[in-house]
Order: structure tokens, then C-alpha cells, then sequence
């Protein structure tokens, strides 16, 4: 557990760096466009070769040493915020700088997730698998508790360089942390004259799919990620309609709290059974707030219900990844954690790629003041500028639930809570 917690820590100190820089990009881009489609695109950029590069990143971590794939992962993903920054700073700023640089950190990351998630099963016991997800959300969690707070307050005096400048000093003490425990790991190293990509590639997807309760749930954590990602990506241009970057900073870090509570309570309770029930409720507490926070521009009242959307989010991603965990080898983890991320994270690009469009050109419209939806559903939450990214969050929000309580009920996820949790709790 201890070394365990040195690697976290230098990922928490990492999370806040990025956090850091995906607030600032999205601020960088809205007021360079004006566009919410130009806000997603960049986010897009920012996620999608990672997401297609995962499995590859999988391949690697159970063929390689998983410590130094994420000094690797870490230490590359800088070039792409050494890009941007030497962009700007040379007189070159706009939208296309911001989208290569993005792009090239996130080439490098897919090199970092599958390692650090197989890292957890190497280091710990079975009966800690929950107690070690609630610690990696809540450096997950960093990125939206502490750092638009940070940024905020960095650009409302400067502007985008010194957070990127930020960044690249976090990645480098994450490195710091992951080689000081490097050498007294043990690192399983196959025969590589074995080794066949398309071979592994297949090995890490029949982990998956030749276990109905493990491919439910992936298929489950697909949609969801659709539906969190609209959440995501337009809160920045809906509150930026009606206050200033500082006021989204300081909200987005106030409303990610909920993150952190969960988190705690997730690692004091230490959950060891009724996965799938707390997994279903879970996503259809997380649906039901997000439709709300599109229903109103009380900040306010948008921050607590971001909260208690955010404090959802801790149990679904715990409970999905303890009985995902128990559930495959050690042998094929990094494989398997791979193909579960390109496979769940589809549902973060589909999002990604039509939320601004949807948000520019369909919602936005029927909600300006003159809008065909201005005399109904406008009386209601409102017409103007931002007002058609709340009724998407609404929408999006209500069919969330509703999947979450159909999709989650499946017998085939419920078989896998009564084998798997079993295991966890009689080890």
C-alpha cells in the first residue's frame, strides 16, 4: 500500500496539472470562437487518440514494465504542452496550435492509463481493490475540484501559458514519484519471442466478451460515458453566457466537490457487496442531477446540483471497476483495461463530436428569444443565450436515467455481483 501510495500521489499532483490545462484550453478556445462546436472539437482532440490508442497501451503494459510505460506516457505527453505554449508565445495563437498540441499530448497518455490501472492489481490484495478505487478517484476528482479554482484565479491576472508552464513541472514530479518505486516492483516480463500484436489484441478482447457480466457492464459504462460527456463539455459555454471565467472556475471547483465526498465515503466504508444495486442507483441519482442543472442559471442552485451529480459518479465508477477487477487475470489486466477504455470511452467521443453542433445549431436556436421553443419550454427555463445546452443537459439527463434503470437491472450484471463480490469479501 505504500508504494501504492506514492505512485497515487504523484498522479493526484498530475490530475491538478491537467485539469489545470483542460480548463484553460476550453477557456482559450470559447474566446478565440465563440463556438461551443470549436470547444468540443478541441475536447475531442484532446481524448481521442487516446481512447483508439488504449489497446495498444494495454498490449504494451502486459508485455513491458508497467512503471516505466507510465514514466514514458508522462514524460512525452509534455511535448504536446511544450507545443502549445511555444505556439502562443511566438505570436502563432489560434484554434489549430491548440488542437495539434492536444493532440500529441493525448497520443503519449494512452501509453499511461493501462499501465496505471494494471499497476493497482499488481500492488494490491483483492480486499483493497475498493478501498485503492475511492483514493484513484479522488485524484481523478483533482481535476475538477482543484483545478478550475487554480486556473481560474491564473487567468483571470495572466493567461494560458503559465498554466501550461504549470503542467509540465507536474508531469515531471509524477515521474519523480513512479521511479523512486520502480526498482522494488517486480515487473513480469513474458517471452517475447511469444509475442503477436493481433494475438494479444484478440486475448484482451476475449476477456471481455466471453464473460456476459463483464460485457453488460462495458456496454452500460459506454452510454453512460455519452451522456456524462455532454455534462462536461458544454457547462463551459452554458455559464459562460451569464458570468465570467473566474465565477466558472471557482463554481466547477465548488461543484466537484461532491467528487471528493464520495470518494471518502467510498474509501471509510470500504464497499464489499451489493455492487450492481449501488451501481444502478448510483447512475440514476447522477442522470436525474444532471437533468436538473440544465433547468435553471441560478448559479446557486447549478452548483448543488453539480454537486450531487459529482457525488454519484464515485460509487458507478467504483462498483464497475471492483467487479470488473475480480473478474479477469492479472495476466491479461493491462489488455483487458485497455480494450474496457477505447470500448467505454467510444460513448466520451460520440459526445465529444456532436454536442457543440447540437448546442450551435439545433438546441441554441430554439431557445433564443425568438426561438420555436421560446414560447413553451422557454417560459420554463428560460431564452437566450446558453438556455439550448440546458435543455440538452435536461434531455440527456432523463434518458440517463431511464437507460440506467433499464440497461442496469440485466440478470447477466447481477450474476456477476453474486460470483464476483462473493470472491472479493471470502478472500
Amino acid at each position: 500500500m505504500k508504494k501504492f501510495m506514492i505512485i497515487w500521489l504523484g498522479q493526484l499532483i498530475s490530475s491538478i496539472g491537467s485539469g489545470m490545462t483542460a480548463f484553460a484550453v476550453s477557456i482559450y478556445v470559447y474566446h478565440l470562437t465563440g463556438s461551443a462546436t470549436w470547444v468540443s472539437i478541441a475536447a475531442l482532440l484532446a481524448y481521442l487518440p487516446t481512447i483508439l490508442l488504449n489497446p495498444v497501451g494495454g498490449i504494451l503494459a502486459d508485455r513491458y514494465d508497467r512503471r516505466l510505460m507510465m514514466i514514458c506516457g508522462d514524460s512525452f505527453s509534455a511535448l504536446g504542452l511544450l507545443f502549445i505554449f511555444i505556439s502562443i508565445h511566438t505570436g502563432h495563437a489560434g484554434v489549430l496550435p491548440v488542437c495539434i498540441g492536444v493532440t500529441i499530448s493525448s497520443i503519449f497518455v494512452a501509453l499511461l492509463e493501462p499501465a496505471y490501472k494494471a499497476t493497482v492489481t499488481d500492488l494490491l490484495s483483492e480486499e483493497e481493490y475498493a478501498k485503492s478505487s475511492g483514493l484513484v478517484q479522488i485524484a481523478g476528482a483533482s481535476k475538477y475540484l482543484i483545478s478550475p479554482f487554480i486556473a481560474g484565479l491564473i487567468l483571470s491576472i495572466t493567461d494560458i501559458r503559465a498554466i501550461l508552464i504549470i503542467d509540465m513541472a507536474t508531469i515531471f514530479v509524477t515521474v519523480i514519484a513512479v521511479a523512486s518505486v520502480r526498482k522494488s516492483i517486480h515487473a513480469v516480463k513474458p517471452n517475447m519471442d511469444n509475442f503477436k500484436f493481433f494475438k494479444e489484441f484478440k486475448e484482451g478482447m476475449k476477456s471481455i466478451t466471453c464473460d456476459k457480466g463483464v460485457s453488460s457492464l462495458v456496454i452500460l459504462m459506454a452510454f453512460m460515458c455519452f451522456f456524462i460527456a455532454f455534462l462536461q463539455t458544454m457547462m463551459t459555454p452554458m455559464i459562460l453566457a451569464f458570468a465570467d471565467v473566474k465565477t466558472l472556475g471557482i463554481m466547477e471547483s465548488v461543484s466537484a466537490v461532491g467528487m471528493l465526498i464520495g470518494s471518502i465515503v467510498i474509501g471509510i466504508l470500504n464497499i464489499k457487496k451489493n455492487y450492481s444495486g449501488i451501481l444502478m442507483i448510483s447512475l440514476m441519482a447522477a442522470g436525474f442531477f444532471m437533468a436538473m442543472t440544465g433547468t435553471t442559471t441560478n448559479l446557486w442552485l447549478i452548483v448543488v446540483f453539480c454537486i450531487l451529480f459529482f457525488t454519484a459518479l464515485p460509487f458507478v465508477n467504483t462498483c464497475a471497476d471492483v467487479l470488473i477487477r475480480v473478474r479477469i487475470p492479472n495476466d491479461v489486466q493491462g489488455r483487458a483495461w485497455g480494450m474496457i477504455s477505447v470500448l467505454t470511452q467510444i460513448g466520451y467521443v460520440v459526445a465529444y463530436a456532436v454536442s457543440g453542433m447540437l448546442a450551435d445549431y439545433v438546441f441554441g436556436p430554439m431557445l433564443m428569444e425568438d426561438g420555436i421553443l421560446a414560447g413553451s419550454i422557454g417560459r420554463i427555463i428560460g431564452t437566450g443565450e446558453g438556455r439550448g445546452i440546458g435543455l440538452m443537459l435536461i434531455i440527456t439527463g432523463l434518458i440517463m436515467f431511464a437507460f440506467a434503470f433499464i440497461f442496469g437491472s440485466r440478470e447477466s450484471i447481477k450474476v456477476m455481483e453474486r460470483s464476483g463480490a462473493d470472491e472479493l469479501v471470502n478472500s
